[in-house]
């Protein structure tokens, strides 16, 4: 079993989903992206930013979101959005999650707003310029509260790879 599962609904920037790859595999995670990328899986930004731990991914790729849930079925997801209406720290994470996060430029569709609505959770972001946050610092933040939340089951080595 892994410890989190990472969904990148249709990134854009390479370099995020290199770090996010390496982020996955350093915590034991499952990478899912969900299609279209806005790069080759062959690029090179994508490989240097995931050094060598790229080899040990072995991302998920789904068509679409629909692809996604038919094959995952995943009981229980948190979308991350600069839109959500409770923070992150607030939700209560087990291992086997799925979080979710949008495209660099946009985001998280509006039907997705709508149709979970209650699932959506922000990382608040006090300062005076606070658009949002790059991607892969975002996924970083909230997985490791995730495992924070979740630290003897993730230290004990209960969760395998």
């Amino acid at each position: 079993m892994k410890a989190f599962n990472i969904v990148l609904f249709a990134p854009e920037i390479p370099q995020n989903t290199g770090t996010i790859g390496r982020l996955a595999v350093s915590t034991s995670s499952k990478l899912h992206l969900i299609e279209p990328l806005g790069f080759s899986l062959e690029d090179k930004f994508l490989k240097r930013a995931g050094l060598d731990y790229w080899e040990y991914l072995a991302p998920s790729i789904h068509p679409s979101w629909e692809s996604f849930l038919a094959t995952e079925k995943p009981e229980r997801m948190f979308f991350i959005s600069t839109h959500g209406k409770r923070d992150f720290f607030d939700a209560e994470y087990c291992p086997g999650d799925y979080l979710v996060f949008g495209r660099e430029s946009s985001g998280l569709p509006e039907e997705m707003h709508q149709r979970y609505p209650e699932q959506f959770y922000r990382i608040p972001m006090p300062g005076e310029f606070n658009r949002s946050l790059n991607l892969a610092n975002a996924a970083s933040i909230v997985l490791y509260e995730a495992l924070r939340q979740n630290r003897t089951v993730w230290q004990d080595n209960v969760i395998e790879n």
